[in-house]
This record gives structure tokens, C-alpha cells and sequence, in this order.
């Protein structure tokens, strides 16, 4: 069973959105990063999406994804390594009380 391209576009946008909102709101860093996660899963999906739709023989967009969700642990391995060592030096993680980088 073949799932229409419109429904996956429309899941896709959704978690987008809900991704966005929570990158743009949320103070605390574990937050952002799972936001900022959701996001990439969103252009996942709709990568596979289209792939699945124009090409369903070829495998070019799954092959992209796996790309993109190789680059999403490295950023979300990254940015946990930077939480955990704000975390050690302070018992706060909110992203406004963090100026380390400011002059």
C-alpha cells in the first residue's frame, strides 16, 4: 500500500512547524536540540517522500536521508557534549543565562 505524496508532505510540514516552534520558544538546550531534531526527521520524511513518488525504483532519496540522519547524530552528539560541560559548570541550562561566547 502506497501512501499519497500529499499526506507525507502534510505530516512533513507539520512536524516542521512543530520543530520550528519549539527551536524558536523553548530556553531550555535539550529542548532546542530535540526541536532542531524534529526538524531534520521532518525533511527526512519528505525526502523518502519524494524519492518514493518520482523515483520508486531508484534508491536516491532513502540513500540521502541516512545521509542526513548520519549529520543529525554528529550535531546531536556534539551538542550534548556542549550541554553536558554547561550543565557541570552551572546547575542551569537555559540558553539566556548562558553568555560564554559574549563579549
Amino acid at each position: 500500500m502506497m501512501v499519497p505524496l500529499p499526506y507525507v508532505l502534510g505530516l512533513g510540514a507539520l512536524l516542521f512547524s512543530l520543530g520550528l516552534y519549539g527551536a524558536l520558544t523553548q530556553r531550555n538546550a535539550v529542548r532546542i536540540l530535540m526541536s532542531i531534531e524534529i526538524m531534520l526527521n521532518s525533511v527526512n520524511l519528505n525526502l523518502v517522500g519524494f524519492a518514493r513518488h518520482l523515483e520508486p525504483e531508484r534508491p536516491g532519496g532513502q540513500l540521502f536521508a541516512i545521509f542526513v540522519m548520519t549529520v543529525a547524530a554528529a550535531e546531536a552528539a556534539v551538542g550534548l557534549a556542549i550541554i553536558l560541560v554547561i550543565a557541570n559548570q552551572r546547575d542551569d541550562i537555559d540558553i539566556d543565562k548562558i553568555n560564554l561566547l559574549k563579549w
